[in-house]
């Protein structure tokens, strides 16, 4: 069959200006990065802590490769296993509280190799309307049946489970949501899954490393054990400026995990410098938790900027500051005039998030600086379309 066909879609994604293209980096990551050809400020990146291009780390990385090898050359069912893994895992999990952790390359796979190997056909997953795309394709990958509670909508939930009969049943919804930066009610969502006797499962990709005492994630941020959800889900390239992903919970979880998670069984273990850099980065977020608190300081000045004008903001927490706008061409059109003044603020557009709600997805990291945020907000003080001041959402 010819591949003819792609022009036409190709063409339709341009005409409803939703085609992505990939742009070239040409730095480090950092605050300020240099992006096709010339340097301009970052908000746009999940190195909420600042670490992905810190010395310490990438000398870790450097370290991990020269005694492991620059890939694991295996899964790690078969070869792949190497004691830096496990060390890094012990590690993880005593930062969650939790028995045991497992590591997976992404938190995309994460996701994808979790949910499946706790329900099935004969099962229900209930899943919050705003949950990211991995969590949508790990609950369809399940072939359970799948609820979508509206969001953070407790009494809708429980009239979902109060309606259900299923075998087993799960809850499952980010803790921090990574497009409106909004919270989950983690205490009413725990105390609802133990009423009814459904499993919860969290993703703390966002939260983790930010929110909570020693950055522990959303669970220690609202005073909750460890052990309220039954899995946790985690990432390593956001905060923690590495690559790849981890579930937290039971050692019996870690263990059906290993059997059942195809995701972690079926592919080749992570890259050792990727876990090197990842422990070190532990380490380092433990030992100095400024960089916590300047990173939400700094989203928090953001967001009283923005907000002192009129602009439509979510109401988030921790460093996303998304700023809705309403239509691609406007999100589109204010990114653009963004960069145009040094800054990189990406676009966000469906199907990431509804239609009806593009937006400027705004983050701060540990790296900026108050005249880097304060700039921004200068940058963003007219209409970025208009040039006249907005005040009303879309």
């Amino acid at each position: 069959m010819s591949l003819d066909w792609i022009k036409a879609e190709l063409a339709a994604l341009d005409e409803r200006r939703l085609r992505r293209f990939l742009r070239r980096v040409g730095s480090p990551p950092g605050p300020v990065i240099r992006l096709e050809g010339r340097e301009v400020i970052n908000f746009s990146s999940n190195d909420y802590l600042g670490l992905a291009a810190d010395r310490r780390v990438i000398a870790a990385a450097a370290l991990a490769a020269e005694k492991f090898g620059a890939g694991a050359g295996s899964s790690r069912l078969i070869a792949g296993n190497l004691a830096l893994f496990e060390d890094l895992e012990a590690a993880l999990a005593a930062h969650k509280g939790a028995p045991a952790a497992l590591l997976f390359n992404s938190g995309y796979q994460a996701n994808l190799g979790l949910l499946p190997a706790l329900v099935g056909p004969d099962d229900t997953v209930f899943s919050d309307r705003l949950n990211h795309a991995s969590i949508i394709d790990g609950c369809r990958l399940s072939r359970a049946r799948v609820q979508v509670f509206e969001h953070n909508d407790l009494d809708h939930l429980d009239r979902l489970l109060a309606a259900d009969r299923s075998r087993r049943r799960l809850i499952v919804t980010e803790s921090l949501f990574s497009m409106d930066g909004d919270l989950a009610p983690l205490p009413d969502l725990v105390r609802l899954a133990a009423a009814s006797g459904a499993m919860i499962a969290i993703d703390d990709a966002h939260a983790g490393g930010l929110l909570g005492p020693n950055g522990a994630g959303g669970l220690a941020h609202f005073g909750l054990p460890p052990d309220a959800a039954d899995a946790v889900v985690g990432t390593l390239g956001k905060a923690f400026g590495s690559a790849g992903a981890f579930v937290a919970g039971s050692a019996d979880l870690r263990a059906l995990l290993c059997n059942r998670a195809r995701s972690f069984i079926f592919t080749t273990a992570p890259a050792p410098a990727a876990a090197g850099a990842a422990l070190e980065a532990l380490r380092v977020a433990g030992e100095e938790p400024w960089r916590r608190e300047r990173a939400l300081a700094l989203a928090a000045r953001l967001r009283a900027g923005l907000s002192a004008m009129g602009y439509c903001l979510t109401a988030s927490a921790a460093a996303i500051v998304p700023m809705i706008l309403g239509s691609e061409a406007a999100a589109l059109a204010a990114s653009a005039r963004l960069f145009d003044r040094g800054f990189l603020v990406s676009a966000i557009r469906p199907p990431t998030v509804p239609p009806g709600s593009s937006r400027l997805r705004i983050t701060v990291t540990a790296g900026h600086t108050e005249e880097q945020v304060d700039d921004l907000i200068s940058a963003l003080a007219v209409d970025a379309l208009t040039g006249a001041p907005t005040s009303a959402c879309p």
